[in-house]
Order: C-alpha cells, then structure tokens, then sequence
C-alpha cells in the first residue's frame, strides 16, 4: 500500500488527512509537536507511525527525514501552520512575522528537501501543501499581512520546486482547504474539515506530472496566484 507523511497530524486538517488515509489502508507517517498529548491521532486505527516534529526546528526536521532513509513516501502533505497575528496595519510584530515565515513557507522546503529521495522513490510522487486563498495575490484583501504574505512566499517556494522536480517526475501542488471548521478556522467556518479534506484527497489522488505547479481548492477549483 502507498506511504503518507503528514506534519502538523495531531487535530485540524492534517488528524482528518491521518485518519482517512489510515482508513483507507495507507501507511501513515504522522507528525506533532507533542504526541503524547494527541489523543486523538494515537486513537486512529491501522498502520501509522507517529513522530514528535517541531517543524521550525531545522535540525529536527533533518532528524526526522533521516529515520526514513530508504522508505519510498508516496506523497509528502506539508499541512503544519501557523496564523499569527491578526492585528492589521500599524501594528507590526516583526518576530512573529519572522516565525510566520519559518513555519508557513521554509519549512515545507526543508521537508521536501529532507524527503525527496524517499518521494521520488515512491510510486505516485508527489508533494502538495496546504496554503491559503488569503495568500493568493491576484484575489488578496487588506490585512493579516504576516499570514498573506507567509502563504504567498509558500506558493512561491512550491511553484518554483514544480519546476525543479519536474524532472525527476515528482508532482506538486498547493491547496486551499476552504473555511473550515479547524482550530484555526472556528467553529463558524462553513466547511466541515471531513468534507474539505475528502475534497482535497479526491484532486490529489488524480494530480500527475501534468498538473505539476498548480493550486486548487478543496473543491477542484483552481486559484489564481
């Protein structure tokens, strides 16, 4: 059966991808922060492997790839984020910009970076993100500068690794998950986090090389950039 790893894997999109692709039969890689404290992603039934992963900590995230030397990973899901502050213009907060950015845009290039063999060894390939629409320049509003801007530097940096992985087949994508009922989103938010990440599992499952640097949302429709 194919292999997953997720980071950010204890609740919100990334415990849904866990336990619907443990559901299915995947062999799952699941990484946190904390896994004692994640009840709920050692609750999940079938083949799944957990892992501590802080992923603004670069050595960890090097340790981690490590421990997977020569396991084919068929589809690498950079999920871990951070929101940060909301406050809006005038009230800057460079240092929490700064971690924005360590966490939302660098690290998923770190991962892929740690993780390409074991990708590219693997039968589908590929490496998706979860991203935003709040980072899409071309549809972008006023505020939330840090998380828009970390977002779009994630769009960024995963079109540009479209381009220099295409050549060794590895497909990559990003998606815009909805407003989903999350931590993050609230429990106001108007897409269930079953059916946003059911909706992102069904485009994933049918991206090839073709499709490579593309960004969809949950509901298979494409976003500008």
């Amino acid at each position: 059966m194919p292999t997953v790893f997720i980071t950010g894997a204890n609740r919100g999109l990334g415990l849904e991808f866990a336990s619907q692709y443990a559901a299915d039969g995947w062999s799952v890689i699941a990484t946190c922060r904390n896994p004692d404290g994640a009840a709920g992603l050692r609750g999940i039934a079938g083949d799944i492997d957990v892992h501590a992963l802080d992923v603004s900590d670069f050595d960890a995230v090097d340790a981690v790839a490590a421990s997977q030397a020569g396991r084919p990973i068929d589809l690498l899901i950079n999920n871990a984020g951070l929101l940060g502050s909301t406050a809006g213009f005038g009230a800057t907060d460079p240092e929490g910009w700064e971690e924005l950015f360590r966490v939302n845009a660098m690290a998923p290039l770190r991962l892929a970076e740690g993780l390409v063999e074991n990708v590219a060894a693997s039968g589908q390939k590929k490496i998706v993100a979860i991203t935003s629409a709040m980072g899409s320049i071309s549809g972008g509003g006023g505020g939330y500068y840090p998380y828009r801007s970390s977002k779009a530097a994630l769009n960024m940096v995963m079109k540009s690794l479209s381009v220099d992985l295409a050549g060794r087949g590895i497909t990559v994508a990003v998606f815009h998950p909805g407003w989903a009922q999350t931590d993050m989103g609230g429990a106001g938010a108007a897409v269930r986090v079953s059916d946003s990440v059911s909706g992102m599992r069904r485009i994933i499952d049918r991206l090839g090389i073709d499709d490579t640097g593309t960004f969809w949302g949950y509901d298979g429709g494409q976003h500008g950039w």
